[in-house]
């Protein structure tokens, strides 16, 4: 199984600001109409190493809501992109990334969203 933690350690500094590129091009594809100026899913700035279910003025699914507790840390993020619906049940997500290249490279756009 691919983990994310090995895609980190394989990857360079330098390598870091094309594969957020690489993430930010697909969020612009996958994400943005959901998540930039819209009511269907939050603002995804600062939600990496953030708290999960933790943005204000958006109502939270109880899957998501249980794992408040949580931070958005790369292993969370990568669970939630991978399969929203097995990582927080009932949630309203309902795009899946299934390529773990795809998910590194926005989770490394999502880490420049501050």
């Amino acid at each position: 199984m691919f983990r994310l933690a090995a895609l980190a350690s394989a990857l360079s500094l330098a390598a870091l600001p094309a594969l957020a590129a690489d993430g930010e091009q697909l969020f612009n594809i996958q994400c943005r109409q959901c998540h930039m100026g819209s009511i269907m899913g939050p603002s995804l700035v600062g939600t990496a190493g953030g708290p999960i279910a933790a943005k204000p003025g958006f109502t939270y699914t109880p899957g998501l809501k249980a794992k408040s507790d949580q931070t958005w840390t790369d292993e969370n993020l990568d669970a939630f992109l991978k399969g929203p619906a097995a990582f927080a049940p009932g949630t309203k997500m309902f795009a899946t990334v299934p390529s773990d290249e795809a998910r590194a490279a926005l989770i490394a756009y999502l880490k420049t969203l501050k």
